[in-house]
C-alpha cells in the first residue's frame, strides 16, 4: 500500500472509530435498580447485585446498571412506587410486600401452605403463571420476571417455646405477606420490617419473634443472639419466589435483543440463587446448633392444624380482593393441586423414605 493511501485510510479509520465512539455513548441505556435487601448480605442481598452485574454483562455494556441496596436510594418497601413512577428501572425484591397495593402480588411470592420452589417455577413456565403476573402487572405500569428463590423457609426465631396456638396469642412477630395474617388470626401481632432492621427489634424486644430466610440468611443476621428457639418448617413460605419488575414503559424502549438478555439474566439468578441457599443451608444450621446453641424445634401437629386453618381463611380474604385477584389465588391452588399431586408421589415421598433407610 503506498505511504498516501495509507494516511488517506487511517484517517477515514479514525474519523470513523470517532464518531462511533458518541453514538456507542448515547445508545447506552441507563438502568437503576433498586432493591428491597441490605447490600452485600449474603444470599438476598448478593443474589440481587449478581443479577445486576450480569444484565450489563450480557448486553456488554449496552445497558448500563447502576445498583441501589436498601436505603441507598429509596427504602426497601418504597421500592415498588419508585419503579413503577419511573424514578427508577427495575426493582428486585418480593412482590408480597406490595399486597398492600393489590391482593394478587401475594402468590408471585409465597402464599401459606403454597407452592414449593419446583411447583412455583413450574407453575410461572408452564400453568400461566407468568401470564397472570404480566396481567396484574400491567395494572401498574411494571413487567417483571422470576429471579430468586429460597426454597421452604424455617417456621421462625422464637423466645420461647411454641407447643400450643395459646403460645402464639400476644406474641409481637415480624412476618410480612399472607403469613402475617394468618399468624394475626392466630392472635399474634403482626409486624412488617425490613430485613435490615430485624435484628435490632429482636433486641431490643420491639419483637417477640421473627421469620427471616433459612439457617444461611439468618445467621449472617445474627438473629442467634436475640433468640433461642428455631422452629421448622415454615408454613408461610414454602417456595418464596424472588422476582425483577421493571417499568414497562421503559422496557418498551429497550432493544428486543436486550430485552432477551435480561430475561435470560433472570431465569439464570433464579437456578442459581435456590442451588446456592440449598448448599449454603445445612452448613449454617450446623454453625447455629454447634457454635451457638440454637435449639431446634419443630411445630407439633396442633400447631400445624392451625396453621393451615387459618391459612384457608386468609387466602378466601385475599382472594374475594379483586376478580383478578381470585383468577390469580385459582391458579395458583390449581396448581399445587396438580402438580403438588405429582410432588407427594416424586420427590416428597422418595425423600421421606430414602431418609429412613439411611437412618437419617
Amino acid at each position: 500500500m503506498k505511504r498516501r493511501q495509507f494516511l488517506t485510510s487511517a484517517a477515514v479509520g479514525t474519523a470513523a472509530t470517532t464518531l462511533a465512539t458518541p453514538m456507542l455513548a448515547q445508545s447506552r441505556i441507563e438502568m437503576n435498580i433498586v432493591s428491597t435487601w441490605p447490600r452485600d448480605f449474603p444470599g438476598l442481598g448478593t443474589s440481587a447485585q449478581r443479577l445486576a452485574a450480569r444484565i450489563e454483562e450480557l448486553t456488554e455494556g449496552r445497558i448500563k446498571v447502576q445498583y441501589f441496596a436498601a436505603g441507598e436510594r429509596v427504602g426497601a418497601f418504597d421500592s415498588f412506587d419508585e419503579v413503577a413512577s419511573g424514578n427508577s428501572q427495575a426493582y428486585i425484591g418480593a412482590d408480597y410486600y406490595w399486597k398492600g397495593k393489590h391482593a394478587g402480588w401475594s402468590p408471585f411470592t409465597a402464599i401459606p401452605m403454597g407452592l414449593t420452589y419446583t411447583e412455583i417455577d413450574a407453575w410461572m413456565k408452564f400453568g400461566g403463571g407468568q401470564e397472570l403476573y404480566e396481567k396484574l402487572g400491567d395494572e401498574f405500569g411494571v413487567i417483571g420476571f422470576p429471579a430468586g428463590n429460597t426454597g421452604v423457609q424455617m417456621g421462625g426465631w422464637f423466645n420461647k417455646e411454641i407447643e400450643s396456638v395459646d403460645d402464639i396469642r400476644g406474641l409481637k412477630m415480624r412476618i410480612p405477606g399472607l403469613g402475617g395474617d394468618v399468624m394475626a388470626k392466630l392472635g399474634a401481632s403482626p409486624v412488617s420490617v425490613p430485613g435490615g432492621q430485624i435484628y435490632e427489634n429482636l433486641v431490643s424486644g420491639a419483637i417477640d419473634a421473627t421469620e427471616w430466610v433459612g439457617p444461611w440468611n439468618d445467621y449472617f443476621l445474627k438473629l442467634y443472639e436475640a433468640a433461642k428457639y428455631y422452629y421448622w418448617p415454615g408454613f408461610h413460605e414454602p417456595g418464596s419466589q424472588l422476582c425483577m419488575g421493571m417499568n414497562k414503559t421503559w422496557w418498551s424502549t429497550v432493544p428486543a435483543i436486550d430485552q432477551t438478555l435480561i430475561k435470560i439474566a433472570c431465569a439464570e439468578e433464579n437456578a442459581v440463587s435456590m442451588a446456592e441457599n440449598n448448599a449454603n443451608n445445612g452448613t449454617y444450621l450446623n454453625k447455629l446448633i454447634d457454635e451457638y446453641g440454637v435449639e431446634l424445634r419443630e411445630f407439633n401437629d396442633d400447631v400445624y392444624e392451625a396453621f393451615g386453618s387459618a391459612s384457608a381463611e386468609v387466602i378466601e380474604e385475599a382472594r374475594d380482593h379483586s376478580p383478578l385477584a381470585a383468577e390469580i389465588f385459582d391458579s395458583h391452588l390449581k396448581a399445587r393441586s396438580e402438580i403438588g399431586a405429582w410432588t407427594a408421589l416424586s420427590d416428597a415421598a422418595y425423600v421421606v423414605k430414602r431418609n429412613r433407610v439411611l437412618d437419617m
